[in-house]
């Protein structure tokens, strides 16, 4: 981006023409080049900080999905831009910054983790303000660009949500996670077999014959004598 500003203040160049114009075929060029063109140094500069800072984070905290995480907000946002923008150039670094933005808030919140929900909340502290930037109050901002970025931030966030870091297991997490051993004296398991027994009795004694018992009595030589 530096390199891109400088050889057009050096040669006197406009590469406006290398942004993003959407719904144009000559504008899908600017998907790849959009992120390299600035207005001016100010534009430059504000977005080359928020680029180090939120990309850093992104680098430190998720690097198994950092570089995916980077590659597909870049594209996304650029598609969804020329899909959906306004009829007129858009360059910038914005939308990427704007989608490393959401993906480093919702990614936290999505994966409750508390060290990167904190990472969540510190980005909100640092850039906080850039929500305003996805309303169209400023004409001269490219407000889409912006809102793109944020919500290819937060389906990239939910995509990679199973990858990288996850919320630590701790021991009581662990035990309800492994198979319980036939030894353990577990509540549930022994009222359950006792269930299971009293209806084995029960079937069993359904399944038997019932005895019938038949006492006979008999008078002999006027003396009582019981036989079964």
């Amino acid at each position: 981006m530096w390199l891109i500003e400088v050889g057009e203040v050096l040669f006197n160049l406009d590469l406006v023409q290398f942004g993003v114009f959407p719904r144009k075929v000559s504008g899908l060029i600017g998907i790849l080049t959009y992120p390299f063109i600035h207005s001016d140094w100010k534009h430059l500069i504000n977005n080359s900080t928020a680029l180090v800072v939120l990309g850093g984070m992104l680098y430190y905290f998720y690097r198994p999905v950092a570089s995916k995480t980077l590659l597909w907000v870049y594209l996304i946002s650029g598609v969804w831009l020329w899909i959906g923008g306004r009829p007129n150039f858009h360059i910038g670094a914005s939308g990427i910054v704007y989608a490393l933005f959401g993906f480093l808030f919702f990614s936290g919140v999505l994966r409750r983790h508390l060290k990167l929900m904190a990472l969540s909340m510190l980005v909100i502290f640092l850039y906080g303000s850039l929500v305003w930037g996805v309303f169209p109050i400023d004409h001269s901002i490219s407000y889409e660009g912006h809102l793109f970025g944020l919500i290819a931030g937060l389906a990239v966030a939910l995509i990679y949500r199973k990858q990288g870091p996850q919320k630590p297991k701790y021991s009581w997490d662990l035990v309800e996670e492994e198979e319980v051993p036939d030894w353990y004296p577990d509540p549930e398991r022994i009222r359950r077999e006792q269930v299971e027994k009293q209806l084995r009795e029960q079937e069993q004694q359904n399944a038997e014959p019932r005895k019938i018992n038949i006492r006979y009595v008999f008078k002999k030589d006027g003396e009582k004598e019981d036989r079964d």
